[in-house]
């Protein structure tokens, strides 16, 4: 496996809160090599229904790496605002 990505899919509830995280993110993804793919809003469901308006795909050099972010204390320390700010859902893939 060459390469891991977090993909979430995002419901804001709290456009502030979202803001405050979002801006805390980038320098959580830097120790483990991850950087940003794109951050998106959806235009069309084409089959079936997405409840979830936004996306972020964040490239990673590994799986491992993925989930070295996802559990440091830096990543794990925004977790209550990302909750107060949206409804999101984190998966990771490996390529």
């Amino acid at each position: 496996m060459s390469e891991a990505y977090a993909v979430g899919q995002i419901l804001v509830k709290d456009a502030a809160k979202w803001d405050t995280y979002r801006n805390q993110v980038p320098h959580t993804l830097e120790p483990w090599g991850g950087e940003l793919v794109f951050r998106g809003v959806q235009a069309n469901a084409m089959a079936g229904h997405c409840p979830y308006p936004d996306i972020v795909v964040i490239r990673f050099p590994s799986l491992a790496a993925v989930e070295g972010w996802f559990s440091s204390d830096s990543y794990q320390a925004l977790i209550p605002i990302r909750e107060q700010a949206a409804d999101v859902t984190l998966v990771s893939y490996a390529t």
